[in-house]
Formats: structure tokens, C-alpha cells, sequence
């Protein structure tokens, strides 16, 4: 293997100064990165791919790199004047009681609190008039807090549990029975759990699921046969039974186990990616019952929301994009006998069930409207919601006289209320108390045409009185794939941004959920390039309307919105200041190899299939698309050590490739948590620390020297 050992690359960085004093210049010796001479033939087309060592997690090699890279990053991070600043002001306002929506098992009320700054809620639970008191403290499963509950499923008479917990932010679980009432673990723990919520079949045991281990590393070796099965109490985890996924013709990467709420029926999805699934049904009261068909191919997503003993009420979006409820008997359960329950409408269904009542959510221009319907498929009420935002939370038991939902929007921060089923009045149960003023702030709702023409809704959130002379420092936030919707939620680190005069703005790019399956299709293997140009059509935007220029326009996504920053920044690097890249998916070529990565390819294609699906996926590839000699914007990749499901190897690569090859004065750094995965179960610790530095980064790289609003620091200035 031929190592070729480039220079050390020195930069310095000398930024244009918004305030009176100018910066001292930082600079930044960027670690010297080996390249090895590998290449891939693809379709007669050969590929180098020079930084293929650092695929290898375990290897001593990438280690040592990862501990230069952060050495170099956090030396020049160190040296933001205001970057302590922003850490106190988020803890600061990070400090305030969070309190999850309460739903009751058993004879207990159980809810989800964090009483500030704890690194994870704590479950507690309370009983009629008792004082509440902690079921389970997630903040003492380990000391830096890095493992965290991961998932809390009870019988449905309360009396056992099975809690999930993640370490080091993997997305392998471990499972830990315990009986409800004493709080006593009662079993040993369950191991190598993944993509996989637990689903109890009375008192007797659970169905989960799995894969086998992989060889090499767990962390990122590919995992493709998902496996259910069934846990009897009181017996080994080495003898539980395998229910389905065994066999070559029961192989999917995906496969979920659910019992209906009366425990008459289990249901089995299976999916061979992250989109579209199987769905099949077993009697449990007959011992011989087998496994029935309900829908054989996966061309559509299906699932069953409640049953009243043989009747099944189905959700789908087969023939129906923007989904549809039916109803079919549980002994003649395929398409052909399906009837209408609540028919398709020009908006995207998400239902749920409470207290004996459907509840139709639909997102019209991505903003929530809930309406209540009886069993019989009549439509009681639209449920008027506190204001524009974004309601979750309408479901709990059958039998329940009242549920609680939650309500929020970019500017105001979550509250719970309290339901009342049959009358459809609510009341407000729980309101934080939070440093933050929502009636300093507005949302403004825009629609923007893309490259082809296309109508895309935005939101823009900002402070009262903005000036629009383009020089308001700009987050331009997406996602656009996988059916994900982005719908308005108050987050902490947005309000800290925007205290400081900053624009966050959310575009729902094609490839989303918000407008169907239609919307998600429009923006998947070869029609991907839509969601690039969306995105850079919302920037486009907020330049041309003044929100913002060039010079103060950051631009931000994760994991698929990861590939959308790389994507965007080198296409278009002329047209932000600052590309915040956080656990992308860089290497389009390769993806499909690491961990459960072969799943996406519904929405990305993959190098294999065809020599187009090749060409375009490395069309757009942001490791294999940054250029020598073209000045990129200021970039801070962010991934972690223990990211399985976005491997961070690609963020490795697309870093290194930025250091090699940019040009001009803009630093490109990567920062990687260790002890972290892709974001799940975070301590808040982090997470503070996390965003001090983006921020930081973001707003001295944009030639602040001071932030631009120390109003806020007068608390801890004094």
C-alpha cells in the first residue's frame, strides 16, 4: 500500500472585525493526514478514495487522529473571546424545570422531569394525592452521564417494566425487567437489542428485536438481517425463541413486533428500508396460528393503530400518499376487503387513539390541526389548539376520561394541557418558567419558488423590530429526506441564537413528509438535487428579501441534512460564510456499507445499482466533490466517536478533504465527541458545550468579536 504524506497545512485566519476592536489573527496547523493509494472501479469509472484508513474506528491510527483533530480544533476554539459567554448564557437558560407530558399505567401517573441542568430527565411517578417520587434516575446509570434511557414500555396492568438503556450514545440497547411496584430489577439484563421497541404479550414476557453481532466493529460493520424475538419471563435470553427473520426469505433489515392493547393479536412489520414495509398478523389466543399476510410488498407503509376484537383500524398511504385509516376484519385482512375509515384528504394524516376516540392530526403547510372522531368514523370536533405551532401527544388508554397533550412553536416554548375526551375542553396543566420571552419574538411563514418553480414554505424566526439591511447574523436550518417533517418546536440553543439578533429559518425541503408521499418522492435518488436546490433557494431568498447576505449566513442540518450542508457548500460555497455539517452521510459511494446504512437506499440509490444511479450519487458525493484551489466557507464539522448510525468515518473524510484542498482564509475543522453517538440521549453537559462552540464559531467567523447582544450576560458579568 503506497503512503503518501502531505505537508503540514498552516492557515491563518484573519477575520473581518463587526466591532470596534479587530480579532488577533488565529492560527491553525491543521494535522497531517496520510493518504493511501486505494481505488474502487465503478461501471469502468475508478474512484480514489485516499482516506479509506479512516473507515477503521478500532484502529490506533484513526485514534490519533481523532485526538489531533480535536486538539486542533478546541486550541482554536479556545481562543473565541466570547465562547465562555455563550456556555453561560445557555446554561443559564437551560436552567428551568422540563416536564414531560404525564400518562398513567397501572395505578400510578408517570411522567418524564428535569429539574434544570440534570444530564437526563428522570421518570418519576405518582400515586392519587401522594407526593411524587423518582421511578428511575437515568443520571446514575453511569458518572459522566453518557448512558441514557433509550425506551420504557410497562404491562398494560402496570405491575413490570422493561426499560432500554444506550451507552455512549450507540444504538445497541440493553434491556433491564423490573417489577413496577417495588422498583426491583427481577431479571438479567438482555443484550445486543437495536432498532427495537419492546412489546409486552400480557405478563408473561416481550418481543424485541435484533441482529446477530457483526464481525468486526459493532460500531460500524454493516447489519442487514433484523431478527424478532420472543422473551419468556424467568428464562435465559440465549433461549429466546426466534419469531421471525431467520430465514433467507424472511430477511429484512427492518423488522418490528407489536401486541394489540387486548393481547389477541401480534403484529410483524418487516422492511427492507426505511421506507415502505410488509405487514402480517397471528392470532396469539391459537396456539397453531400462523403468520397471515396482510399487505406482501413493501411499495407502502402500513401499520395497525388499534383493533376492536377482530376488527383492525390500518394506517397506510397505499394509494393514498398523504394517508388514509381502514378498517378490515382480522380473518380476511388483505387490501382487497379494506373499506374506508377516514378517507385521504389534501393534507398528511398522523393519527393516534385515546380514551376511546381517534385523533387526526394533519399538517396543513406544516403546521398542526387535530380533529376527534368516534369508532364509527364520525367526526365529533376539531380541536382548537392554543395558537400556529405544533400539537403532540393526543393518545393514552381506551379507558381513559383524560389525556394530556403538548403544544409548542419556534418561539414559544413547550407546554402541557390537559384533555377532556368526551366535552374536548382542555386547561393548561404545566407552563415552564423559563428566561425567555416569547412575546419578544414572531414566526413568519413564507413560500419561495425553487430552481424548477416549485413552492416551498419557510419559516423565519427572529426578534421583534428586525431591520432588514442584510446584516442580521442567519441560521438556515433543513433536513429534506425520509418522509421527516419539520414542524415549529422551541428549542434552547434557537432562543439563544436568536436573543443575540440571529435569524433561524426552516425550509420544508422535498424529500420531507409535509406535503406526502409525493413531496418525499420528489426529492430521492435521481431527484435529489431538488432538495439542493431548495435549500439553496431558501438562501437565495433570504439574501434577495435582506434577511441576511452572504457574509452572515450560516447554513446547518444532521445526518441527512449533513449530506444536505456538504452537498450545498460544494455546490454553492460562494453563498454562505459559515457550513455547520453535524453527522452527515459525506460518502455517497459508500454508505450502504457501514452499520444499517443499505436501508437508505430508497432514498438515495446506491453506486451498485446502475452506472446513472453511480454517476449521479458521485455527482453530488460531498467527500468525493470538494475541489483544490476553491475557497469554502468557515466549516466546523461535528460528529461522535460512537455514532452508529452515520458512522463517523464519513465525516472524517469529508474533513480531510476539506484541509487538503481549501484555499483562502476560512478555517475547516472538525470536532468529534467522544463517549457519543448521533445524538440521542446526549447529557445536557454536552450538549451546552456543543453549542457554545458552534455558535461561537459561527458568529466570530461572521467577524464578531463580541456578541451581539451582551445584555444578556449582565446575570454573570457583574
Amino acid at each position: 500500500m503506497k503512503i503518501i504524506l502531505p505537508g503540514l497545512l498552516t492557515l491563518i485566519l484573519i477575520s473581518s472585525c463587526k466591532n470596534e476592536a479587530k480579532p488577533q489573527p488565529i492560527i491553525v496547523n491543521y494535522p497531517t493526514t496520510a493518504k493511501v493509494d486505494t481505488t474502487d472501479t465503478y461501471f469502468g469509472t475508478e474512484v480514489k478514495d485516499p482516506y479509506r484508513w479512516l473507515e477503521d474506528d478500532r484502529s490506533p491510527e484513526t485514534e490519533s487522529w481523532v485526538k489531533d483533530q480535536n486538539k486542533t480544533t478546541f486550541g482554536y476554539l479556545e481562543q473565541i473571546p466570547f465562547r465562555e459567554d455563550l456556555k453561560k448564557r445557555l446554561e443559564k437558560l437551560w436552567n428551568y424545570e422540563k416536564l414531560g407530558s404525564p400518562r398513567k399505567r397501572g395505578d400510578y401517573t408517570y411522567f418524564y422531569k428535569n429539574d434544570g441542568l440534570q444530564n437526563q430527565y428522570v421518570v418519576y411517578r405518582e400515586k392519587d394525592d401522594e407526593e411524587p417520587e423518582v421511578f428511575l434516575d437515568p443520571n446514575t446509570f453511569s458518572e459522566d452521564g453518557t448512558t441514557s434511557l433509550a425506551g420504557l414500555t410497562f404491562t398494560k396492568d402496570g405491575s413490570l417494566a422493561t426499560y432500554l438503556i444506550s451507552e455512549g450514545g450507540s444504538d445497541w440497547r440493553k434491556a433491564i425487567v423490573m417489577n413496577a411496584i417495588t422498583k426491583e430489577i427481577i431479571e438479567d439484563t438482555l443484550v445486543d437489542i437495536k432498532f427495537s421497541g419492546i412489546s409486552w404479550r400480557g405478563n408473561d414476557g416481550f418481543y424485541y428485536s435484533s441482529y446477530d453481532k457483526p464481525k468486526g466493529s459493532e460500531l460500524s460493520a454493516k447489519t442487514d438481517q433484523h431478527k424478532v424475538y420472543y422473551h419468556k419471563l424467568g428464562t435465559s435470553q440465549q433461549t429466546d425463541k426466534l419469531i421471525f427473520g431467520g430465514t433467507p426469505l424472511e430477511k429484512h433489515r427492518y423488522i418490528g413486533a407489536s401486541v394489540t392493547d387486548d393481547n389477541k393479536y401480534l403484529i410483524i412489520s418487516a422492511s427492507v428500508s426505511t421506507s415502505g414495509n410488509k405487514l402480517f398478523i397471528q392470532d396469539l389466543e391459537d396456539p397453531n396460528a400462523l403468520l397471515i399476510p396482510i399487505v406482501e410488498d413493501t411499495s407502502s407503509d402500513n401499520y395497525v393503530i388499534d383493533n376492536v376484537g377482530s376488527k383492525l383500524y390500518i394506517v397506510t398511504d397505499r394509494n393514498a400518499p398523504n394517508k388514509k385509516i381502514v378498517t378490515v376484519d382480522a380473518n380476511n385482512p388483505q387490501e382487497e376487503h379494506w373499506e374506508d375509515f377516514i378517507p385521504e384528504t389534501e393534507n398528511v394524516l398522523s393519527p393516534s387513539t385515546g380514551g376511546g376516540y381517534f385523533f387526526a392530526e394533519y399538517m396543513v403547510d406544516a403546521i398542526s390541526k387535530v380533529f376527534q372522531y368516534d369508532y364509527d368514523g364520525k367526526l365529533l370536533r376539531e380541536v382548537k389548539l392554543p395558537g400556529l405551532g405544533s400539537a403532540s401527544g393526543f393518545g393514552g388508554e381506551k379507558e381513559d376520561k383524560e389525556f394530556y397533550f403538548s403544544f409548542t412553536n419556534y418561539n414559544t416554548p413547550g407546554s402541557t394541557y390537559k384533555y377532556d375526551v368526551e366535552s374536548g375542553s382542555y386547561e393548561l396543566y404545566w407552563k415552564p418558567e423559563i428566561d425567555f420571552n416569547p412575546e419578544d419574538y414572531e414566526s413568519k411563514q413564507v413560500f419561495y419558488d425553487s430552481k424548477d418553480g416549485t413552492k416551498i414554505p419557510m419559516m423565519i424566526t427572529y426578534k421583534k423590530g428586525l431591520e432588514l439591511n442584510g446584516k442580521n447574523p442567519t441560521i438556515l436550518y433543513g433536513y429534506g429526506g425520509f418522509n421527516v417533517s419539520l414542524t415549529p418546536s422551541f428549542s434552547i440553543t434557537n432562543a439563544v441564537w436568536m436573543e443575540q439578533g440571529g435569524v433561524y429559518a426552516v425550509p420544508n425541503l422535498r424529500g420531507g413528509g409535509e406535503y406526502g408521499k409525493k413531496w418525499h418522492n420528489a426529492g430521492i435518488k435521481t431527484k435529489k438535487q431538488n432538495v439542493f436546490n431548495d435549500f439553496i433557494a431558501a438562501a437565495e431568498y433570504l439574501i434577495a428579501n435582506k434577511y441576511t447576505s452572504k457574509d452572515y449566513l450560516a447554513i446547518r442540518g444532521g445526518s441527512n441534512g449533513g449530506l444536505l450542508v456538504g452537498a450545498t457548500m460544494t455546490q454553492r460555497p460562494d453563498l454562505m460564510q459559515v457550513a455547520l455539517p453535524a453527522v452527515g452521510v459525506m460518502d455517497m459511494l459508500r454508505y450502504h456499507t457501514f452499520t444499517a446504512g443499505a436501508g437508505w437506499a430508497y432514498d438515495y440509490g446506491t453506486a451498485e445499482d446502475n452506472k446513472e444511479m453511480f454517476e449521479y450519487l458521485k455527482g453530488y458525493s460531498p467527500v468525493h466533490n470538494v475541489k483544490a484551489g476553491t475557497e469554502y466557507p468557515a466549516t466546523l464539522v461535528t460528529t461522535g466517536d460512537h455514532d452508529d448510525r452515520v458512522v463517523p468515518a464519513h465525516s472524517f473524510k469529508f474533513a480531510a478533504e476539506l484541509q487538503e484542498k481549501q484555499t483562502g482564509t476560512n478555517p475547516t475543522l472538525i470536532r468529534i465527541e467522544t463517549n457519543a453517538g448521533h445524538g440521542a440521549g446526549t447529557p445536557v453537559s454536552k450538549t451546552i458545550e456543543q453549542y457554545a462552540d458552534i455558535y461561537g464559531f459561527t458568529l466570530f467567523n461572521m467577524g464578531y468579536t463580541e456578541l451581539p447582544n451582551k445584555s444578556v450576560l449582565k446575570d454573570f458579568k457583574e
